[in-house]
């Protein structure tokens, strides 16, 4: 798929440089080409209009024209075509009011940091560089182009991706730069849930995630994205987060990161950030549970299977341990869970029951709370063994039916 959009790229340059336009890969796919790293998306930047892209492909998308986006759609890819512009006043923190088409160095000027401010022109093998991209790509410094505070005044969400790109990346963002995101901070929580999420996401579960979140603390950031959290115990979640062994999604780093006794702020912050209701849940499953499983340990067989049916209890056991290594707690006894996981084999975790609730209705149990406390105990007796056949079930459950 990667070779797909590079190949479709280079036609649509081909096509527009034959119409008579200047045409150009631009940002992320040149940045990451001259850090000899497979670029995923390879977009394109030409002086033609929308109007006149439209004229010359066959199928496109008017995603964006007012911006001067266009999608040129074809067979196995898509390619998105932007034609260079200077951008007018920002608003809401996000959009131009206006933008007035230009040339290559005007629409570099106008793009958030140096190293995603270059082109390549794939037919001449050129990399036009009006921002020092290259400079700052050697020596490993995120900068935003021209003043910083414009850049961010621009577009808040700016700040966040500054440190997504220097976390990701291993770089250093420019002092001045790194003043300016403390500076503007608390204007994150302008921007809107959604966008804030998507780009914690990407810092939490890159493997360079604890640094990306120090330097989130650090900037101010994470106090307004978290509802004024005490630094102190985000820090310490922050060190917890740390200590995860990959793989790591969203909500096991974003349930870590409140992990220094903000346990209860997990609902709030998840339902304020608007994250998908898959991944609430699992953090608030998360949050939940870290103490409880702490509570009823050592487990009985029974109960571990009761756990390892869980398909996320491989990340509580994750977050367990990260959190018991970070409190100087004795790690004994997960040391004795993992052994007794291994131990278990290939024994089923999850067996049907061997009687179900109208069975235990026919034993005599009225339908309602006790049935179903009996019903789990009874499961639970199968789950360590104690029960095989239904017959042993079957008198297991007579014999409590006549202490009732």
């Amino acid at each position: 798929m990667t070779e797909q959009n590079r190949q479709a790229a280079l036609h649509v340059v081909k096509r527009l440089h034959e119409a008579g336009f200047q045409a150009l890969w631009a940002g992320g796919c040149v940045r990451d080409m001259l850090m000899a790293v497979e670029a995923q998306d390879y977009d394109v930047a030409t002086n033609a209009t929308p109007q006149q892209v439209s004229g010359i492909f066959k199928r496109t998308l008017q995603v964006g024209a007012q911006f001067g986006v266009v999608v040129v759609l074809l067979d196995k890819a898509q390619v998105e075509v932007a034609t260079f512009r200077n951008d007018g006043g920002y608003v809401d923190g996000r959009r131009p009011e206006a933008v007035e088409f230009t040339d290559a160095r005007q629409d570099a000027l106008r793009r958030d940091f140096t190293i995603n401010g270059m082109f390549y022109d794939p037919l001449t093998q050129e990399i036009l560089d009006y921002v020092g991209g290259q400079a700052d790509l050697a020596a490993g410094v995120i900068r935003a182009i021209g003043e910083p505070a414009a850049r961010f005044g621009e577009d808040h969400l700016r700040m966040l991706r500054a440190i997504r790109f220097a976390a990701r990346l291993g770089y250093e963002i420019e002092p001045e730069t790194w003043q300016a995101i403390c500076q503007l901070s608390e204007r994150i929580s302008r921007i809107s849930s959604e966008r804030i999420a998507t780009e914690l996401e990407k810092i939490m579960v890159n493997g360079n995630r604890y640094a990306g979140m120090k330097m989130v603390l650090a900037s101010g950031l994470m106090s307004h994205i978290y509802g004024n959290c005490p630094a102190e115990q985000l820090s310490e979640g922050i060190e917890r987060l740390k200590l995860l062994s990959e793989p790591v999604d969203f909500a096991l780093a974003l349930t870590a990161t409140l992990s220094g006794g903000l346990w209860d702020k997990t609902s709030g912050i998840t339902r304020s950030l608007k994250v998908s209701n898959d991944t609430r849940k699992k953090a608030l499953w998360l949050a939940e549970s870290v103490c409880k499983l702490l509570s009823e340990l050592p487990l009985s067989k029974g109960r571990l299977k009761q756990w390892l049916a869980n398909e996320w209890f491989n990340d509580l056991l994750n977050l367990v341990w990260a959190c018991q290594i970070r409190d100087g707690k004795d790690t004994g006894p997960l040391a004795e869970l993992r052994r007794q996981i291994v131990d278990l084999g290939d024994e089923e975790i999850k067996p049907v029951p061997l009687l179900n609730g109208n069975d235990l209705i026919s034993l005599g149990l009225e339908p309602g709370p006790k049935l179903g406390q009996l019903f789990e105990q009874m499961y639970l007796a199968q789950l360590e063994g104690e029960l095989v056949t239904q017959a042993q079930a079957r008198q297991w459950v007579s014999e409590r039916v006549r202490k009732v």
